[in-house]
């Protein structure tokens, strides 16, 4: 795909190292071709199960966790800005971080998503999977994966 086609661009963050590097090619890709840039902050809801049932946040713990995605988004949008893009919006959705982020580019018509990978491996991955392996799978647009650099 022409990167001149590239009109929104959505970056999804968990505000970690591999995060900033993602945010860092989407900003700058986002400088380079005009595109709107989004800033998506996808978490799971804290909960737990148990035999005997399930246990949720209580809505003052959920309130907490978005005022803080919320503080988070608007420090990275600082920056994206810094670096050069010329429009950038937040967004934070609750729920299955992949299924968020694919319905989410979809809804919004997103043309790229750029996100990190943590580069799990081994028994880590076969347990946890990967979001970013997950998105690939299911986006309906081209995905641009960015390892972190080196620590």
């Amino acid at each position: 795909m022409p990167t001149a086609d590239w009109k929104r661009i959505c970056c999804p963050i968990d505000f970690s190292d591999a995060s900033r590097a993602a945010m860092e090619v989407a900003a700058d890709l986002a400088r380079r071709t005009g595109a709107e840039l989004w800033l998506l902050h996808a978490y799971p809801v804290p909960g737990y199960t148990f035999p005997d049932g399930s246990v949720v946040a209580s809505p003052k713990m959920l309130q907490d966790l978005a005022d803080g995605a919320q503080r988070h988004l608007d420090e990275w949008r600082t920056a994206a800005e810094g670096l050069g893009a010329p429009r950038v919006e937040t967004a934070k959705e609750a729920g299955e971080p992949a299924a968020e982020i694919v319905a989410f580019a979809r809804e919004r018509g997103v043309d790229l998503l750029v996100l990190g990978t943590h580069g799990r491996t081994g028994l880590e991955h076969a347990l946890m999977g990967s979001i970013a392996e997950r998105v690939v799978r299911k986006a309906h647009c081209p995905v641009l994966t960015v390892r972190p650099p080196p620590a």
